[in-house]
């Protein structure tokens, strides 16, 4: 019995090519969706909290008010809190950093390079070398420079001013672009201010034990380990629209699949009339019946997901190739919880055209024309 549904199913499939394709492309395009939006919201989300985790510093201190992204992008930290924290017993060292947006789409970092060398070990070049303090030059990670096509030497326009390139670094640290801290405090109008300071701990200390002396000291200001900062880094505490975003995206690609699924096989159900009721005065009952509608939309949904999944790591690899820059991230979890929105949503969408055909009467549908 059940090779001779699944010879039946396979039949009518074949026999209506381009309605089962149109199928097959509104389950791909549903697992599409689900898997490019998450994966371009998890992969910023981690490429974030990698670079930033990449700096080796042990202690974050920042302003504590709004998101995390305006958290790091409004310099209103005195650097003068540096040298009172750089007095801390268990305190190494203090790199503070000043942040820029450029155009609203690319964050500059404006850093001391002794004091940020003396938190995270300094930048390793792969081309050139770094920028003179209070220069209107700049450094660059290797995607950066891949993306934007830079080469030593190049004179770039940043945050209105022309920058000289000097330096391409292994990317991991922090920003993508980094000025001199004095020259950015200038461009954005906040003289000798930074967004966060990072703290390196004496080898030996307790993280936990310096984080309470620095509380104690800067009650005003937010200080947390960085393992603890980078626990806040989800898409709800990077901003709730992100959040809302994401639902709302898998929601419309719920709503394809199941909408597509539903016209195909209730415009089947109605061409099939007659078939249905031979097979109903054969002796088939109305669970066969539904058997039969509701795997022939599983079969539709299995090679959708099957075609989604792979036109959606191809498109991945595309983007990867030509925008070095765009963090995206494919995992299992995603995969499987997408195949099994597209399975939900193809069954609901298969549901009323299974019950209408298997509650039509055997004599009327034989009458049919």
């Amino acid at each position: 019995m059940p090779g001779m549904i699944n010879r039946m199913i396979v039949s009518n499939l074949r026999r209506r090519p381009m309605r089962s394709l149109v199928s097959v492309l509104a389950v791909a395009i549903e697992v599409i969706l689900i898997l490019m939006v998450v994966g371009l919201v998890n992969g910023m989300i981690n490429d974030q909290r990698a670079r930033v985790h990449g700096i080796g510093a042990d202690i974050i201190v920042y302003s504590g008010s709004g998101s995390i992204i305006t958290q790091l992008t409004g310099n209103t930290l005195p650097l003068k809190m540096g040298e009172v924290f750089a007095r801390v017993p268990g305190v190494e060292a203090v790199a503070p950093v000043a942040y820029m947006l450029n155009q609203a789409t690319q964050t500059i970092g404006g850093v001391n390079l002794e004091q940020f060398r003396a938190v995270s070990g300094g930048f390793r070049f792969l081309h050139g070398h770094a920028f003179q303090p209070d220069s209107h030059e700049m450094i660059v990670d290797d995607l950066e420079a891949a993306s934007r096509h830079y080469h030593i030497g190049e004179q770039v326009e940043l945050l209105g001013q022309t920058f000289t390139l000097t330096g391409i670094f292994e990317h991991g640290m922090g920003s993508r672009t980094f000025v001199p801290l004095q020259t950015l405090d200038k461009l954005a109008g906040s003289p000798n201010r930074a967004a966060t300071f990072y703290i390196k701990v004496t080898p030996g200390v307790p993280v936990a034990t310096v984080v309470e002396r620095l509380r104690k000291l800067a009650p005003a200001v937010k200080v947390d380990s960085l393992q603890q900062y980078l626990s806040l880094f989800t898409a709800n505490t990077i901003s709730p629209v992100i959040d809302v975003f994401q639902r709302v995206i898998v929601g419309i690609a719920m709503a394809i699949g199941f909408l597509v699924i539903f016209l195909s096989l209730y415009t089947t159900v109605l061409e099939r009339t007659r078939e249905i009721g031979i097979l109903k005065a054969l002796g088939a009952s109305r669970s066969y019946i539904v058997k039969v509608i509701l795997r022939e939309s599983e079969l539709l949904a299995i090679v959708g997901i099957v075609a989604g999944v792979i036109l959606a790591y191809g498109l991945w690899r595309f983007l990867e190739y030509a925008y070095p820059t765009l963090s995206m991230q494919m995992s299992w979890p995603w995969v499987i919880y997408a195949a099994a929105v597209s399975l939900v949503s193809s069954a609901l969408g298969a549901l009323y055209p299974a019950v209408k055909a298997a509650g039509q009467d055997a004599i009327a549908a034989l009458a049919y024309e």
